[in-house]
């Protein structure tokens, strides 16, 4: 925030478009803040969000948050636990418990270890080695257009290929499923619409525009902040709210990675919040533990603002226009034009920053995101934690 704006407590945040700003210029890794656990992921405003796009009662969200918090906790436990029996891990939302996938191979001492640190086992096919070898193989295939994204999905325990149910029937598509299916255990879904990415053209009053372009930014580290990488229009400059200078692109990948981090001076300086939005209060950033798959999970952005969801997948592969970018994390949280690069958060952990999806927050749809802890580790930076 520019130094003019000291006195407005509710404006010190907003040139954050949605995402936590960061202060300090010391690069390193992730910082030892992430283990803490989160002290207050459940503040009043987080609480209406939930009820209001998961559909649950106060209690119900208070429940679920303080699951997925052990759940959180107790998956590095469980994957060790599992060894090479390991078939995956998923948050079961309605037995509010973490599940570990083992093959039907695993030693009873195995089942047992898994089970001691507080997960359920599920029996699966095939080992979360063979499904990750199996997407690796997908990815060095050139996908068509109508092809929009492949991941493992550690429950069904195969490789999800998700195909636009407009162009299942077209040719270059048919030969992809055909050598899919010939790589390793392969499902092929069908989804409405192709992903994009959600950047936008200017809009005054936002902040962080570069180019023609506005976009979101993603959360504090120190020295600057971290966004999308499509949103870098290597015009090097990066302008605020009022359109000021901030800082300019020290980084930036897209396509095959969808991150970028910028430098942040002139005046401008840092916070480990997310905003709100007056929808709910503004969030403090404790740390950046990865909520597992069927967690909940909240966005903010520049255009939708606050809207919740749930973690759908990870490690998926999302092949846009502009050419195919890995490692992503799937949710079923809305977003539009515009909110490219905000948060996503889960309780008061940092998840990842938005790259892009389908559909809108009026219909619903899909959302990705770039997970924050391998931005951090590519360019060498510290979340700034509260």
């Amino acid at each position: 925030m520019r130094r003019t704006r000291l006195t407005h407590a509710v404006l010190a945040v907003l040139l954050t478009v949605g995402a936590g700003f960061a202060a300090g210029t010391a690069p390193a890794t992730a910082s030892s803040d992430d283990a803490r656990p989160a002290k207050a992921p459940a503040s009043a405003g987080l609480l209406t969000a939930m009820r209001h796009d998961l559909h649950l009662t106060e209690a119900q969200a208070e429940q679920r948050l303080a699951a997925e918090q052990r759940a959180t906790a107790t998956e590095p436990k469980a994957r060790e636990a599992a060894g090479s029996s390991l078939g995956g891990t998923w948050y079961d939302a309605a037995a509010g418990t973490l599940t570990v996938g083992l093959t039907p191979d695993a030693p009873q001492a195995t089942v047992r270890a898994v089970r001691a640190t507080g997960a359920d086992v599920r029996t699966v096919a095939h080992t979360a080695r063979e499904l990750t070898a199996t997407q690796a193989r997908l990815d060095q295939l050139n996908a068509p257009a109508g092809v929009a994204s492949w991941h493992v999905d550690p429950r069904a325990s195969t490789v999800v290929v998700n195909v636009v149910a407009g162009e299942k029937g077209d040719n270059d598509v048919r030969r992809f499923v055909e050598r899919a299916h010939r790589v390793g255990p392969v499902t092929v879904r069908h989804v409405s619409t192709a992903p994009r990415t959600f950047a936008a053209g200017t809009v005054g009053g936002d902040p962080f525009y570069t180019g023609n372009v506005r976009c979101s930014i993603g959360f504090s580290v120190y020295g600057g902040f971290i966004t999308a990488g499509h949103c870098d229009q290597h015009t090097g400059a990066v302008y605020g709210w009022d359109r000021s200078y901030v800082g300019n692109f020290q980084g930036s990948s897209f396509p095959d990675n969808d991150y970028a981090w910028v430098n942040v001076g002139s005046g401008w300086w840092t916070v480990p919040v997310v905003l709100g939005w007056g929808t709910v209060s503004d969030q403090l950033v404790r740390g950046s533990n990865v909520a597992p798959v069927g967690s909940s999970v909240c966005r903010s952005g520049s255009t939708t603002h606050w809207h919740c969801g749930t973690v759908l997948a990870m490690n998926e592969t999302v092949n846009y226009s502009q050419g195919a970018v890995h490692q992503m994390t799937k949710t079923s949280v809305c977003a539009e034009p515009g909110d490219s690069g905000g948060s996503f958060i889960s309780g008061d952990q940092a998840q990842g920053v938005t790259s892009g999806g389908w559909g809108n927050c009026s219909g619903g749809g899909e959302t990705w995101f770039q997970p924050v802890n391998e931005i951090l580790n590519r360019y060498g930076l510290t979340l700034h934690t509260a």
